[in-house]
């Protein structure tokens, strides 16, 4: 999440078959690593408290090649371009292990750490202030990695490929990382701590929602911690979709990272068209997958921003004096998560944990303001525990925002004492 306006939304895979139902859990053994991931690469000295990084590839055939924008926006940055073998556009069959100081010599089950969209695990979880963006004025050098660490936790994270990817294949991913990390500790089961739109790639993982070639879950995982993840869904896109729209689009001087819900917008005069940059697939472009998938109607409960020009069309679909563009439901249809995931159900042998921000104070967006949010995902769908079979505990820090529960001690401290 470089830039918080980046970090939302997605979108299911072409012909992709969902398994919703729950599915048998078998007991967790400690495993092998599966005969089906390659380690491509090892770094070991990458920095950020990180004992070492390794790229792997999945090769089971269903993976594909992600679209990107063509501006480069969405492509991998810094030290990651080195990681994934100097590509800034990688194979979505292919993922980052991360490996935090002491993975090999703490005790106690290990935890694995999913970021969110736009971002990457480097700045989410072990250098808040990599980009200069983290929900606050100052920006702290070390994150949730070490401090999980330093109490004593065997810490890993996954690294996705694509920064807005489709979450079928990132829930893919994470069952690999869980693999992994079960063959290289011994351990039968792990713990998952998912933040924003990872938590829905977690969720997808332990609930067996997946594409026709996927692997159902594993019973690998105790504990699933959630940070401002979108359980209930959201629409912010939608709902605030011309201030949306003005960033993201490159004809008006755009230039997050983002999805827009137009398919056509006036700039400067010129009625334009960005195909790579819709909700929706459009003229043979889809560079944000990730992001129908997070999908949820919340006009019934908090309304829409009335204020925003073409506000009716922007939701609603139709065309509006500068926009057009085929409404949230269209979007919704086309492939959100958050009504399977909770038809499917997180297995009752799975612990979850809920965590929630409620301070809309997340610098330089419009933040959230139509009811109680986080200034990106709203208090309800953070808290929302349709389809969990045992929730653990649910908790709300109201001084914190979206980025800000990554990072801060406070949300530190909450998943220090779930996880125990």
């Amino acid at each position: 999440m470089r830039h918080p306006l980046r970090s939302l939304f997605t979108a299911l895979l072409a012909g992709a078959l969902l398994a919703l139902g729950p599915v048998p859990v078998r007991a967790a053994t400690a495993a092998t690593a599966p005969a089906y991931l390659t380690r491509e690469a090892v770094f070991t000295a990458p920095g950020n408290g990180w004992a070492q990084v390794e790229r792997y590839l999945d090769g089971t055939p269903g993976f594909t090649q992600e679209q990107y924008p063509d501006d480069g926006r969405g492509d991998q940055d810094g030290a990651r371009v080195t990681w994934f073998g100097g590509v800034g556009r990688p194979f979505s069959g292919r993922f980052l292990l991360y490996s935090a100081a002491g993975w090999d010599t703490a005790a106690g089950t290990p935890v694995l750490l999913v970021h969110g969209a736009n971002d990457n695990a480097d700045r989410a979880w072990a250098n808040p202030g990599e980009s200069g963006s983290c929900g606050a004025s100052s920006c702290p050098g070390t994150g949730m990695a070490q401090a999980l660490a330093a109490a004593g936790h065997r810490v890993f994270a996954v690294g996705f490929a694509h920064q807005q990817g489709d979450d079928l294949m990132q829930a893919q991913a994470v069952g690999d990382a869980l693999a992994l990390i079960r063959a290289r500790t011994g351990a039968p089961q792990v713990d998952l701590v998912a933040w924003s739109k990872g938590e829905v790639a977690a969720r997808a993982y332990v609930s067996s929602v997946k594409p026709s070639w996927g692997r159902a879950y594993a019973g690998d995982v105790r504990r699933l911690v959630t940070l401002g993840g979108p359980n209930g869904g959201l629409d912010y896109v939608y709902a605030h979709g011309w201030a949306f729209s003005l960033a993201t689009w490159p004809a008006c001087g755009g230039t997050a990272n983002a999805p827009s819900p137009h398919l056509y917008m006036t700039c400067y005069g010129t009625y334009t068209a960005q195909p790579c940059l819709g909700v929706l697939p459009s003229g043979g472009r889809d560079c944000f997958p990730g992001q129908r998938q997070l999908l949820a109607r919340w006009d019934g409960t908090y309304g829409v921003d009335s204020g925003m020009q073409d506000w009716w069309t922007t939701y609603y679909g139709g065309q509006g004096y500068y926009t057009s563009g085929q409404g949230i439901q269209a979007a919704i249809d086309a492939g959100s998560l958050i009504a399977p995931l909770k038809r499917a159900g997180v297995p009752a042998s799975v612990r979850a944990y809920l965590l929630a921000g409620g301070s809309a104070d997340v610098p330089g967006i419009l933040n959230e303001n139509r009811g109680p949010s986080d200034g990106l995902v709203f208090t309800a769908s953070a808290l929302d525990t349709a389809g969990y079979g045992t929730v653990g505990g649910t908790a709300l820090l109201s001084g914190l925002n979206h980025m800000e529960l990554a990072w801060d001690p406070a949300a530190i401290g909450q998943v220090r004492t779930w996880l125990g």
